[in-house]
């Protein structure tokens, strides 16, 4: 898929920001065929871990584009979450035990995840140009004309800014970058008091388990600690507590070492090597708006996270998919305004709602106070899930992340359906996966089928259930057909009981109904169409095919047009 660039532009998308973030929406963007250039103002990475894990959710999104695979080789998989109540076990969690094809999170390092990313831009024939920063933009109809310095190890200018022109710019500059505050988007952070973070990646030896699958919480008087594993072959340790006598400074290792003792209960604990020892207070705050015109937000540009339940970089990582294929669709002009439209909506409403629970979590974790501290205690004897309960949410794999407002939504399912299969997912909600069998007899699931991570598409999937009716297969075909005229409309059909044909290359036998049930299909044929990030934006009968096709011309315009 070629770029539209044309030579009044130098680019199609220019993206402020070498972090995780930035460098995802750089992957995203070359996966989807748009021309890109990158820019970040260090000029040497960081060579510390900082963010360190990946989610199931963000997984997916990352395996969508083809760069999973890339970061896993270097990360530990955790299968266990360990969490001590003022000195008392409580059940385990098993969080690898979740209904996606990636359950166990991956621990590495930020320093390793950006250098990974680095490289695949590079393998991919870009580079991520380090010494430059954006110091001016402005925006008119067609385009962003950027102003563009280079800079020295001290961020200081060593020349004169030079103007570049792209079609969209992308903000991932981080908290204090510049693009969020010269688009008006700025916001006052609130801050968390009486509260401190003391943290040091060192290695580690206990009388408790040092393998690389597990995760340690330990829920004390004072606060929250955790005992993390970072890539080569070190722990990390964090104190979220009461900042009460503890002096505001970076901690020294023996002062680690004596809380890691007395909060673990273990006299024997060591810590050596240390390479990196921190210290941080907390701030809170989401932009009121993640797009202006042609520039967007994306991560630490627009939001100032908590870090309960390591869900910031991972909602990062929702942005740069998410924000990737919506511009890949509009420069080839296949997209009406809604489709951009939509992407404040979904991930602006969504940091809202992650500010939201991360705030719960410190409020379990650093703010509980004597009653609550007895309550949970008490909740710990019948709740078997408290681990993650106190983290603010039940779902740290960001399974459910959902946009229940989009403007990309349509539902044309009707109320009986709905009290039917209330469990069923709805429009915005994440697709799930299932096993099917492929047309050449051999085992898949939908994933391998909704997603597109080995060839440069932005196609939506278009999952036509025959609701186990042997005789739905000519409708399907009919439907398959109808949409051709969307050629990134991907067709598949799904045959609990109509029989494929040879000429039915896109057939997957769902025999067994698992896939059925998965999407909450009855007995009647019926059509799912997902988009690229795995949320479903329509479902609906599938005799009801004008509505679908009212739907594609609203968010692509007419077809062929």
């Amino acid at each position: 898929m070629p770029s539209i660039q044309s030579d009044r532009f130098d680019t199609d998308v220019i993206v402020m920001g070498g972090g995780p973030i930035g460098l995802t929406t750089a992957c995203a963007l070359a996966h989807h065929g748009v021309a890109f250039r990158i820019f970040e103002s260090r000029t040497e990475p960081k060579p510390y871990s900082r963010a360190n894990n990946l989610w199931a959710r963000p997984q997916e999104l990352l395996a969508s584009i083809g760069i999973r695979d890339a970061l896993a080789q270097k990360a530990y998989a955790i299968t266990k979450v360990n969490t001590l109540l003022n000195g008392r076990p409580v059940d385990p969690i098993a969080i690898a035990d979740v209904a996606s094809p990636f359950g166990p999170v991956l621990y590495s390092g930020q320093d390793v995840i950006e250098t990974t990313l680095s490289e695949r831009i590079e393998a991919g024939g870009g580079r991520l140009e380090r010494g430059r920063k954006v110091v001016g933009f402005r925006q008119d109809d067609e385009g962003v004309t950027v102003e563009i310095v280079a800079v020295g190890e001290d961020g200081s200018a060593t020349g004169e800014p030079e103007s570049l022109r792209c079609r969209y710019l992308v903000g991932a500059d981080g908290g204090a970058g510049f693009v969020r505050r010269e688009l008006g988007l700025d916001f006052e952070p609130e801050k968390l008091p009486d509260c401190m973070n003391r943290q040091l990646d060192a290695k580690l030896s206990w009388r408790r388990s040092t393998d690389h699958d597990h995760l340690w919480f330990f829920y004390y008087p004072r606060g929250f600690c955790g005992v993390l594993p970072v890539w080569g072959g070190y722990h990390r340790l964090f104190f979220l507590s009461d900042d009460t006598g503890l002096p505001d400074r970076d901690p020294t290792l023996d002062e680690m070492q004596a809380i890691a003792r007395e909060v673990t209960e273990d006299e024997t604990l060591t810590l050596t090597d240390p390479i990196w020892l921190t210290h941080s207070r907390f701030q809170h705050g989401v932009s009121p708006h993640y797009r202006k015109d042609r520039v967007f937000l994306v991560g630490d540009a627009g939001h100032l996270t908590l870090p309960a339940g390591g869900q910031g970089m991972n909602a990062g990582f929702h942005d740069a998919v998410g924000l990737a294929w919506r511009l890949a669709t509009v420069l080839h002009g296949r997209a009406e305004p809604v489709l951009l439209d939509s992407y404040d909506t979904e991930r602006g409403g969504e940091h809202r709602r992650l500010d939201r629970q991360q705030v719960q979590g410190f409020q379990n974790s650093v703010y509980r106070g004597k009653l609550k501290d007895a309550a949970v205690s008490v909740a710990a004897a019948v709740r078997p899930d408290i681990g993650s309960l106190l983290q603010g949410t039940d779902d740290l794999q960001q399974l459910s992340v959902a946009y229940p407002t989009s403007p990309l939504n349509e539902d044309g399912f009707g109320l009986a359906h709905g009290l039917w299969h209330r469990d069923a997912p709805k429009p915005g909600e994440r697709a799930p996966d299932a096993p099917v069998i492929a047309a050449d007899g051999t085992s898949t699931t939908l994933f391998q089928h909704i997603y597109n991570p080995d060839c440069r598409t932005f196609g939506w999937a278009l999952l036509l259930f025959d609701g186990r009716q042997r005789d739905a297969l000519p409708d399907l075909r009919r439907a398959a057909g109808e949409f051709g005229a969307w050629d990134w409309v991907r067709p598949r059909l799904v045959l609990g009981a109509a029989v494929a044909t040879s000429g039915d290359g896109l057939a997957l036998s769902d025999l067994d109904g698992e896939a059925h049930a998965a999407y909450g299909i009855g007995s009647s044929p019926a059509m799912v169409l997902v988009r690229p990030d795995g949320h479903i934006a329509f479902r609906g009968p599938a005799d009801r095919i004008e509505a679908l096709g009212a739907y594609c011309s609203k968010v692509f315009g007419l077809a062929g047009g």
